[in-house]
């Protein structure tokens, strides 16, 4: 079956499988590597991905669901390098290992788009649903509340 989606703000048509799930397609089709699998149950938040706005499981979606919408990966969250909440990261050393940065990075910029200046517990609800192995989230969460106070782009 053929599907037309905005990815990242290009408009995109592919050939997909009836049961094709939208994390692999994205990897191995259209070549975003952000999303990660880290477990095939929407448990991790690695593959995380906007779709019209609001952030899912792309592990959990079939390919084809997306027909007509617009999906984003931390590769499309902006046209001139980083946003302001992935320079924090960077700046921060957020990460360690950074499988979980594309998750953590798209809930932070909904918890921003949202709620532009969260709390603490804000940004840790926010992130509740992203695992990272390596970290013990502080620094996460550190750069999720510099980036709210320093914010020069929208989501």
């Amino acid at each position: 079956m053929r599907i037309e989606l905005t990815l990242n703000q290009e408009k995109r048509t592919m050939e997909v499988e009836q049961n094709d799930v939208l994390l692999d397609v994205l990897r191995d089709k259209f070549g975003c590597k952000s999303p990660k699998c880290g477990c095939d149950r929407g448990d991790c938040g690695a593959c995380t991905v906007f779709i019209n706005g609001q952030g899912v499981r792309s592990c959990l979606v079939l390919a084809a669901e997306v027909h007509g919408q617009t999906v984003v990966t931390a590769e499309g969250l902006s046209k001139d390098g980083l946003n302001s909440v992935q320079r924090a990261f960077a700046r921060r050393n957020a990460f360690q290992c950074g499988y979980c940065a594309p998750g953590m990075t798209l809930a932070a910029t909904e918890l921003l788009a949202k709620k532009p200046h969260p709390c603490r517990a804000d940004v840790q609800e926010a992130l509740a649903g992203n695992l990272c192995r390596c970290t013990g989230y502080e620094p996460i969460i550190e750069a999720v509340l510099e980036a709210a106070a320093n914010r020069e782009d929208k989501p």
